[in-house]
């Protein structure tokens, strides 16, 4: 079980390690102040210069980079390339005005297959297996760079996408699924409709599950394992950092492995932004060292996690982060796809006859996230036709589909009878339970 895909970086000295980080942090800073007007320009106003970073430590003289600026860059002005030599682009998941967009240059989609492999590898993939994934095909990163990963380790991919539950057990019964990669709540609904259809997941050839895109604890770990019968490990990215292939469990199972010969990790206060002390929660931040199309500097995830550079049983060198459950913003994560409640209220502000008093309920059926916008309407809809109230549900739900990727639930109640609330994050109601 315990084998290393790349034994030759994973597991170099710290020493090594760190030489070599900050060769690539200096050729990476001289990359982004001749490439990115965004970022010399703003190191400009501070007096500052990539040759002002003489060590790994200095790194905390340059300003941070926040998802706002994304936004603001949107959507290529935070490209170091022109576009002729980006092959690939991608976007964050959930809010879609002004996605977080991302680019790739052919040495990034090879940079990005070596750490995918690396993540397979880890956890338990090898080249005789045959992987089903199940993230969705389209402008997010999880089933691109999983599948480039899997195929780079030689394995047999099926590229499933999301939904269709019971052609996703077809797939897994007759192609012989040995390697399900997805999200865990997903992983666990497949499990109900297994059961639900008469056969169990066990009589399945699954051994390995690879699951991300969402928080999940190891309790949910425990059940999944239980139900499935398969060893299933944690992976972590972010869009703006590359997608998945940022961290990683081993066998081990006992933080995620981050591939420090790529990114420099940082762990600061979310308050001050000051660094905390090794082992202690704090928001994670990261720093590219091989990036081309779209390198980054100091970008605050907004994933909180403590970080721990002691070694590992497997054998990698690399530091560990714990798993991710909470965030420092009120960004909530349903079935993999990002969702901010500012977004949610923007539309919805937006629209005639909805009032701006509602809230939203995240909630569980069966294994899957939802989420319901229960949201008051004007006094002069109440005695109109129940064909009206329809039709305006149905509009408020296209609306938000629109907006955050996912169809939620609008449920219309009388004015007067969602509580009254200060602030947009104090709306949410999460009834989801850990």
């Amino acid at each position: 079980m315990n084998e290393i895909w790349n034994p030759e970086y994973e597991t170099m000295s710290r020493e090594e390690l760190r030489e070599l980080q900050f060769k690539r942090l200096q050729m990476t800073l001289r990359w982004v102040y001749e490439n990115v007007p965004f970022h010399r320009e703003r190191w400009t106003a501070m007096k500052l210069k990539p040759g002002d970073v003489r060590s790994l430590e200095d790194v905390v003289k340059l300003p941070f980079t926040v998802r706002s600026d994304y936004k603001a860059a949107y959507p290529y002005e935070l490209f170091a390339l022109p576009l002729e030599k980006v092959i690939r682009i991608h976007a964050s998941s959930g809010t879609m005005s002004n996605p977080t967009v991302m680019g790739y240059s052919r040495g990034d989609l090879s940079t990005w297959s070596e750490l995918c492999a690396r993540v397979a590898v880890a956890g338990g993939a090898r080249s005789h297996d045959v992987a089903q994934i199940a993230f969705e095909y389209g402008l997010t990163t999880g089933a691109f760079g999983m599948h480039a990963g899997l195929e780079r380790v030689g394995v047999t991919v099926i590229p499933a996408s999301t939904g269709n539950t019971q052609r996703q057990l077809q797939i897994m019964r007759d192609f012989k699924t040995t390697v399900l990669v997805g999200t865990p709540s997903y992983v666990m609904h497949l499990t109900d409709v297994a059961l639900q259809s008469g056969y169990d997941f066990k009589d399945l050839h699954l051994r390995v599950g690879l699951l991300g895109s969402e928080p999940w604890t190891n309790q949910t770990r425990e059940e999944l394992e239980r139900r499935t019968g398969m060893s299933a490990s944690d992976i972590y990215g972010l869009s703006e950092v590359i997608g998945p292939g940022v961290s990683y469990e081993c066998w081990n199972k006992d933080g995620l492995h981050i591939n420090e010969d790529h990114f420099l990790v940082e762990v600061i206060d979310p308050e001050s932004g000051e660094p905390v002390p090794e082992g202690k929660e704090g928001e994670l931040v990261f720093t590219s060292l091989t990036k081309e199309a779209v390198p980054v500097i100091r970008y605050r995830s907004g994933d909180l996690a403590g970080v721990s550079y002691r070694p590992c049983a497997c054998g990698r060198a690399f530091a560990r982060h714990s798993k991710v459950y909470a965030r420092t913003d009120d960004m909530f994560v349903i079935r993999g796809v990002n969702v901010y409640p500012a977004s949610i209220e923007a539309v919805l502000k937006d629209i005639e006859q909805a009032q701006p008093h509602y809230q939203i309920v995240l909630y569980r059926e069966g294994s899957l996230d939802q989420i319901e916008i229960q949201l008051e309407v004007t006094p002069s809809f109440l005695p109109d036709a129940v064909r009206k109230l329809q039709a305006f549900q149905y509009h408020v739900e296209e609306r938000l589909r629109q907006e955050l990727g996912i169809r939620p639930r609008v449920r219309l109640v009388e004015p007067k009878t969602v509580p009254e609330r200060e602030g947009v994050s104090a709306r949410v109601i999460d009834n989801r339970g850990v």
